[in-house]
């Protein structure tokens, strides 16, 4: 603390010499952000290669003595939860629902809850209680994660900001914080900007963007069915497609709608049947059971059920292995559901990307599409999936486009996701992120109504 001390002395110093009162605000006001930008695509840099270190470990050891992950596993899923339930429950899962309450919660008469959300606690259980869920072959991403410990990242800036300081909103920060997170997990500028607009702010823009998506797709695809794929300044060497593959498509954003939407609903029931479990021990026999079927599925049937999905992406869509067995997505979407709930640290983004993908390479098999084909409706399926879960269409879309940089196939994308959004608001109006941000305001309100402090 001393050293943020002589930071702060020396920072004044230098700022009381400036003369140009606009210069020298314009530069206190953006000086958080910068500092805080830097610290985030640091942490998510080394977070990101961690992250593929313990998936890489995970496939040594599966591939060297699989069945070793019958006691791995349950043991690596109970130390991931004993971790966030002792040092920081609000570390647990994703991440995203913690960044949109403490979002809410920005304001001067309940700021103080946000402390339980986000912190230097919080950031290193996420990371460490993520990270053995991995070694144990756990189904989750590192995205979501990096989305808090982003935001985390941004508040503590704002804290550490002397009382002289000009000041900065820290719902700004926080929102910023989580952009910034996503864009850096993902290596998606645009994503991070469309997520922040769409997914954490909740403004306007959601009454309408159904109809905005709807005009944007007939417009484009009439322009395309009528002059071909273009560009205005040209047009890039990619493949082409037929307007019917539209047909491929429809059926496709219905069943990744459909499968999404219903694998949250499922671990959102487990959630709350979960909550009945009343000792410690009946949740560590809950979560060995969780552990000892996830390493079943694994070592029984196929070791691609263990891990973020990110394999299953790369291999279907840069290889010539374009088709997948039937049972892969079950195997992906049973695995997420085995693993999310035990409580541990560990996101669902990655998982319902490479949920997505299976899919759509399994569909394309059975079809018998072409190569180029296929890798379409992998990327449709990536989007459907991802959408489902989010309710965030474009935030789906545009991620999907800047990681593979596909942008001539952009209105099936949105096509895909505008259908796989309106089949996931026909199960549940509610996303699988707001349902559990709703659930962790009211643990909130409950810790302070009950004079418990947050750990």
């Amino acid at each position: 603390m001393e050293i943020i001390s002589d930071i702060r002395r020396f920072l004044k110093r230098e700022f009381d010499k400036i003369n140009n009162e606009n210069l020298k605000k314009n530069i206190l006001n953006a000086l958080p952000f910068w500092v805080a930008a830097l610290v985030t695509g640091g942490i998510a840099v080394l977070y990101a290669k961690l992250f593929a270190w313990a998936e890489h470990a995970t496939q040594l050891l599966y591939e060297e003595a699989n069945w070793a992950f019958f006691i791995i596993t349950p043991l690596c899923f109970v130390v991931s939860w004993w971790l966030v339930d002792k040092y920081s429950p609000f570390a647990r899962g994703s991440g995203i629902p913690q960044v949109s309450a403490a979002i809410e919660l920005a304001n001067p008469k309940q700021f103080s809850k946000v402390n339980a959300l986000l912190g230097f606690r919080v950031l290193v259980v996420k990371i460490v209680s993520s990270l053995i869920a991995v070694i144990g072959g756990g189904v989750v991403g590192r995205e979501g994660p990096t989305i808090q410990i982003a935001a985390s990242v941004f508040k503590k800036v704002n804290d550490w900001l002397p009382a002289w300081y000009p000041k900065i909103s820290k719902r700004n920060m926080i929102i910023t914080g989580a952009a910034a997170g996503l864009a850096s997990a993902f290596n998606t500028p645009l994503g991070g900007i469309v997520f922040a607009i769409e997914e954490l702010t909740k403004t306007h823009f959601n009454f309408f963007k159904s109809a905005l998506l709807t005009g944007v797709i007939i417009a484009g695809l009439t322009a395309l069915s009528l002059l071909g794929p273009y560009l205005y300044l040209g047009y890039p060497q990619l493949s082409n497609f037929g307007l019917g593959i539209i047909f491929s498509i429809i059926p496709l954003a219905v069943v990744t709608g459909l499968a999404g939407s219903g694998m949250g609903e499922i671990i959102l029931y487990i959630l709350r049947q979960k909550k009945q479990l009343k000792t410690k021990w009946q949740n560590i026999a809950f979560i060995c059971v969780c552990g000892l079927a996830m390493a079943g599925l694994a070592v029984l049937l196929d070791g691609r059920a263990f891990g973020s999905g990110k394999e299953i992406m790369v291999s279907t869509l840069f290889s010539n292995h374009k088709y997948l067995e039937w049972y892969v997505p079950l195997m992906r979407i049973l695995g997420s559901i085995l693993t999310f709930p035990i409580g541990g640290a560990g996101g669902i983004f990655a998982p319902s990307l490479g949920a997505g993908a299976s899919i759509g390479a399994v569909l394309a098999g059975w079809l018998e599409l072409s190569a180029t084909e296929s890798n379409l409706l992998i990327l449709c399926g990536m989007t459907g999936f991802l959408t489902s879960i989010t309710r965030s269409p474009f935030t789906s879309s545009i991620l999907v486009l800047e990681m593979t940089n596909s942008h001539n196939v952009i209105f099936y994308i949105m096509l895909t996701a505008l259908i796989a959004n309106l089949v996931g608001n026909f199960i549940n109006k509610h996303s699988f992120y707001d349902t559990l941000k709703e659930q962790y305001l009211a643990e909130l309100e409950k810790e302070e109504a009950t004079h418990q402090p947050p750990k």
